[in-house]
């Protein structure tokens, strides 16, 4: 478990989104989203897409980055410049 949650919880941090924020663009609860970020649960392959469109609507740059950090980054590891 993890890559999607700490790919989230960074973005979320960064762009100072809030898991109810995120959660209500969704239209999902916030405790499905509190989940993911604390890596109680891995989202589904359709929730990360649901992920990232939700982020888009708030800011296309958090999406992009969630989508970078999810498929580029080693679990683990951060992203080397």
């Amino acid at each position: 478990m993890g890559r999607a949650g700490k790919a989230l919880r960074q973005v979320l941090e960064r762009y100072r989104i809030t898991q109810n924020r995120l959660a209500v663009a969704m239209g999902t609860r916030r405790s499905n989203v509190n989940r993911w970020v604390y890596e109680n649960a891995d989202p589904v392959a359709e929730a990360v897409l649901e992920i990232r469109d939700g982020l888009r609507a708030i800011n296309p740059d958090a999406a992009e980055e969630f989508i970078q950090l999810y498929l580029n980054a080693p679990p683990g590891e951060e992203e080397k410049s």
